[in-house]
């Protein structure tokens, strides 16, 4: 047998190897966390948050090739949702699923509002007018005193409730997170298959090959920007709940980057990219939390190296979850 040969064959069993252990770190982890302090429930709950805000975001700039600087507004969306209809602001103190409900129509309502004005934007002036997008709302929220509290913020919000069974504690959220997490992940991986997702991947190829194929790109746009939208609503009412306090802080620009280069670290177009990006920006910070004068450093340092050696991400989209279910169970 040839070299070639030879490593073509070991080439699937070193895959399933990689992804038995992918499986096996997830396993791992999900088991432990119960058993963690709840220092540590905290950080894998803000994982599982961006986790949750990267696949939002990834429907937008890896499905359909959309440059989308303003994610945060629509976390911002859904957190304020939470605060004004569980809390003495607006001396409203609704259920949790309901909230979450309207924070999700909300979402979309807002996603499709972006949407409208920039259809025939691409490229920079997208990113741009997205920037700008974010940056309103977050200017918005920081001054209308009378409704969000301003710079201060809403505090005292609701404890949620679901069913009647209390979610306050840390790894109450750990559970809501992770059922949330793989709810969505699982729809959206769907959505990627179907035939919207066929049409997302023609615009982000070429929106003028694919309007011309007789794909209508405005509808098709504006559902990524809607569903988009609609899990960052969700994620920012969990947020919400899971602080039992917002401000305008929490939604900076700073923070739609970050949800950008979780994704492009990771992997764009591809949910396990998401996780993997996710886990290096949130986790690596805190393992390197007793060199505070050096970990920003090294976190960049560390960036600029993934992007030259993987410049598809860590978990490139040609690895998605189908082939590692192929891979765990298939030949």
């Amino acid at each position: 047998m040839s070299v070639a040969e030879t490593l073509t064959a070991a080439r699937p069993r070193s895959g399933r190897t990689v992804s038995f252990l992918f499986l096996a770190i997830a396993i791992t982890l999900i088991v432990a966390t119960p058993f963690l302090p709840n220092y540590y429930v905290r950080v894998i709950n803000s994982l599982l948050i961006y986790i949750l805000l990267g696949i939002g975001l990834n429907i937008v700039i890896g499905y359909a090739g959309l440059l989308d600087l303003g994610f945060v507004a629509f976390y911002a969306v859904g957190a304020y949702s939470y605060a004004l209809l569980a809390s003495p602001q607006l001396d409203l103190h609704w259920p949790f699923l309901l909230i979450l409900l309207v924070a999700a129509c909300l979402g979309a309502a807002t996603g499709i509002l972006l949407g409208i004005p920039v259809l025939r934007l691409r490229g920079d002036y997208l990113a741009i007018v997205t920037l700008g997008f974010g940056e309103i709302i977050r200017i918005i929220i920081n001054n209308m005193d009378w409704l969000t509290g301003g710079p201060k913020g809403i505090p005292r919000l609701d404890k949620a409730s679901i069913l009647g069974i209390q979610v306050a504690r840390p790894i109450d959220f750990f559970w809501l997170l992770l059922v949330t997490v793989l709810v969505v992940g699982m729809l959206v991986w769907r959505l990627e298959r179907s035939i919207l997702g066929k049409a997302w991947a023609a615009i982000r190829e070429d929106q003028d090959a694919a309007r011309g194929i007789g794909i209508n790109t405005t509808n098709a746009k504006l559902a990524a920007f809607a569903t988009s939208a609609t899990i960052g609503s969700i994620a920012g009412a969990i947020f919400a709940a899971s602080q039992r306090f917002v401000s305008p802080e929490s939604f900076t620009l700073q923070e739609s980057v970050l949800i950008v280069l979780m994704i492009v670290i990771g992997g764009i177009g591809n949910i396990l990219g998401i996780v993997a990006g996710a886990a290096i920006l949130m986790l690596l910070p805190e393992v390197l939390r007793e060199f505070a004068e050096w970990r920003i450093l090294f976190l960049g340092l560390l960036m600029i190296f993934l992007i030259i050696v993987r410049p598809a991400g860590i978990v490139p989209r040609s690895f998605g979850p189908d082939k590692l279910i192929r891979r765990l169970f298939g030949k």
